[in-house]
């Protein structure tokens, strides 16, 4: 499941951290599209918009289906066939597909049919653990090379030369309104089963491309056909994470608090892991440094698992429909 995103980076900052190879090898950097639209946000929920990278050929054929380009596009997929005149009238919740079943279900398997693969970017992505009867917010995201990214109270481009964005699976689709007007790109994000590593916080999460060749596949509709493409989804290993405020369970709150590491009550803990030990002794001995920002700077890369056990949703495809409203319930939480 995944139902709230932190996008920290302008809409400049954004385009730098998505520097890519193209089929000549020269370093390139994606051409935003419609930047005006997007805005940064440490709290960003469904129907906002999010930046999203897709081919540039889905805009000019005569481009090489390699070439990729930045569009800020609404979270929920709005099918092309929706006859309403008011996007907001959709009954169903799309902001996230199942994969097991997005091959039955007419809004996700025609654009996936049509080549509309996207990739949503995002720092990190938060998800709840229920412990207790109390649910846990946590930020979940790629280890950094670069150390203290998260912690910028700035939510405009600092430095992101280095800062590793998430990048999610996604499905999009473009719908015009019947009665003429402005054309609305929306997407949807595909999930799978948790993983291993973050199986103990909820028991879905999405399908995160892991490196730049996923990246390029994923979006190259016109080369790599949807059946091979259909390979890279499955659950990774590779994140880290750490537990945050409940600040970030109402959606309105857009600050630096959100994403900032907390140390949770470890009296009824019997067993805590040597990384969480290491992540609280930081926290809790190392002096505070202060930026302009005033916000103390921590280590991105605490928790790191250690290999996937790749699974892939092809052989799922044919099972039953299911219908992904709201959050699913998550697993208790397991002691450390």
């Amino acid at each position: 499941m995944c139902g709230r995103t932190a996008v920290s980076l302008g809409a400049d900052g954004i385009r730098r951290a998505c520097a890519y190879r193209d089929n000549q090898g020269r370093k390139r950097h994606p051409e935003w599209k419609n930047a005006d639209k997007y805005s940064p946000s440490y709290n960003k929920c469904p129907q906002s918009n999010n930046p999203v990278l897709l081919s540039q050929q889905h805009f000019e054929k005569d481009s090489s289906s390699s070439e990729r380009v930045l569009v800020a596009m609404r979270w929920g997929l709005i099918p092309a066939w929706f006859k309403e005149d008011d996007p907001s009238k959709m009954q169903y919740n799309t902001s996230n597909c199942r994969s097991d079943t997005m091959m039955q279900k007419l809004s996700y398997k025609g654009p996936l049919l049509r080549g509309k693969r996207c990739v949503v970017l995002a720092d990190g992505y938060y998800e709840w653990q229920q412990c207790n009867g109390q649910k846990q917010p946590y930020f979940i995201y790629f280890p950094q090379t670069v150390q203290e990214t998260f912690n910028k109270s700035d939510i405009e481009d600092k430095d992101p030369d280095g800062q590793r964005l998430l990048t999610m699976a996604g499905i999009f689709d473009c719908w015009e309104p019947p009665n003429g007007g402005e054309a609305l790109y929306s997407y949807t994000i595909i999930t799978v089963e948790a993983s291993k590593s973050v199986s103990s916080i909820h028991h879905r999460m999405p399908a995160i491309l892991d490196g730049d060749e996923a990246v390029g596949k994923w979006l190259d509709f016109a080369e790599i056909p949807t059946q091979e493409a259909l390979k890279f989804i499955h659950p990774i290993e590779k994140l880290a994470f750490h537990p945050v405020s409940t600040v970030v369970n109402n959606s309105r709150n857009n600050t630096s608090e959100c994403i900032v590491p907390i140390q949770l009550d470890l009296k009824k803990e019997t067993k805590v892991s040597a990384s969480s030990k290491m992540l609280m002794n930081w926290l809790t001995s190392k002096p505070k440094k202060e930026e302009d920002d005033g916000l103390p700077r921590w280590s991105s890369q605490f928790i790191q698992a250690a290999s996937a056990s790749r699974k892939t949703s092809i052989n799922v495809m044919n099972q039953g429909m299911e219908k992904e409203n709201g959050e699913p319930s998550a697993k208790q939480c397991k002691n450390q």
